[in-house]
């Protein structure tokens, strides 16, 4: 029998609505008989390529304190007589009660988010209210889906309750094989790099310090952060200036895909020194072009990149600085790491992803 699947991928666009986005493009392959409707942003024109799927306009913002958005969008649901609704986050209508499956990509906002220049007392509510929100859909799930065995253990022990409702489904590598990749204007020299949010938990002030020990070693090597300028870049920015290495750190900002394909292509090595993720795909595009990964113990990092990377102790520059030196010292190590990073991205696949997220669908359906 056919059923009706709300899929809310009005996140898609973003980094953290790349499962979504993915995972709509693949259920398009393989499921030809339920049909769904794709709630997206009112400016997005994303076109389905299978009659069962259709889009249809949200003019509800992602994060809202309005109520009446809240009434609005839940109505706007009920009126669509779903018999499953899948949010990308927990960010979801209160007063839906639903058959509802939910993405909890991880737990960062509660250990490493950072005040900033909020105000103390507005900056507390906002949380409380974020920890309620997540309580809430956890509360109404009747599954939710992350992405790494340890993140399913970190909310099951947050949240006891969940524990029979969590499945885990693994992303995978975005770097497109079919992409030529395309040498960026600026000229990086010889260079480690990272990719991705200056956010607090990336630690990339630890990562800064690191590259002080590491440039005393190899003064002409260059690090390069690239990630779309914003506070946090601007804050890393101004921190690095009062560093040794400070000549030596490049600033790329965003960069598209075909740069950023051949930056992850000529890098000597990509670093990732992170205190927590849901799942990281930057340092699997780094094992996919060809490319040694050191990177955080921390989090579900050991989990999902298995033998592909060199692990280093997050909170210790020196520790951080001795895995790379070790990389870059020694061409068996290097040579080593590639082979396995190539292996361990083999084991991730967005089509895969999509098979068993359809599973979890049936299994409520």
């Amino acid at each position: 029998m056919t059923k009706h699947i709300v899929i809310d991928a009005r996140v898609r666009r973003s980094s953290t609505g790349r499962p979504i986005d993915e995972l709509v493009n693949h259920l398009q392959d393989i499921d030809h008989q339920n049909r769904y409707t794709i709630l997206v942003q009112p400016d997005d024109d994303w076109k389905m390529r299978s009659p069962n799927f259709t889009t249809l306009p949200c003019p509800f913002p992602q994060f809202s304190l309005n109520p009446l958005h809240e009434l609005r969008f839940a109505w706007r649901l009920y009126r669509l007589k779903p018999d499953l609704v899948h949010f990308g986050m927990t960010q979801q209508p209160l007063l839906y009660f639903g058959n509802i499956v939910t993405y909890t990509h991880d737990l960062t906002m509660l250990y490493h988010v950072r005040r900033g220049g909020t105000a103390a007392v507005v900056y507390w509510l906002k949380m409380i209210l974020y920890r309620f929100q997540m309580w809430w859909a956890h509360r109404k799930s009747k599954k939710i889906i992350t992405f790494a065995n340890m993140t399913a253990q970190d909310i099951a022990k947050l949240h006891p309750f969940t524990k029979d409702k969590l499945a885990v489904t693994y992303e995978a590598a975005g770097v497109a094989a079919d992409l030529v990749s395309q040498k960026p204007k600026h000229d990086f020299g010889e260079y480690i790099m990272y990719q991705g949010t200056a956010f607090p938990h990336k630690n990339l002030t630890k990562l800064i310090e690191a590259f002080d020990i590491v440039h005393e070693h190899y003064p002409k090597l260059n690090l390069v952060l690239v990630g779309k300028t914003e506070k946090h870049y601007v804050e890393l920015a101004e921190e690095a200036k009062k560093h040794a290495s400070s000549a030596n750190i490049i600033f790329a900002g965003f960069l598209p895909d075909p740069q950023s394909k051949w930056t992850f292509e000529h890098a000597k090595l990509y670093v990732t020194p992170s205190l927590m993720e849901g799942a990281g795909l930057t340092p699997l595009e780094a094992m996919a072009s060809g490319t040694p990964v050191v990177s955080s113990n921390a989090s579900m990092m050991p989990e999902f990149y298995g033998q592909g990377a060199l692990y280093c102790n997050p909170y210790d520059a020196q520790d951080i600085a001795a895995k790379i030196i070790m990389v870059l010292d020694d061409a068996q190590l290097r040579k080593d790491l590639i082979a396995k990073g190539t292996q361990q991205v083999k084991k991730y696949s967005w089509a895969k992803m999509a098979q068993e997220t359809l599973a979890v669908y049936q299994d409520l359906l």
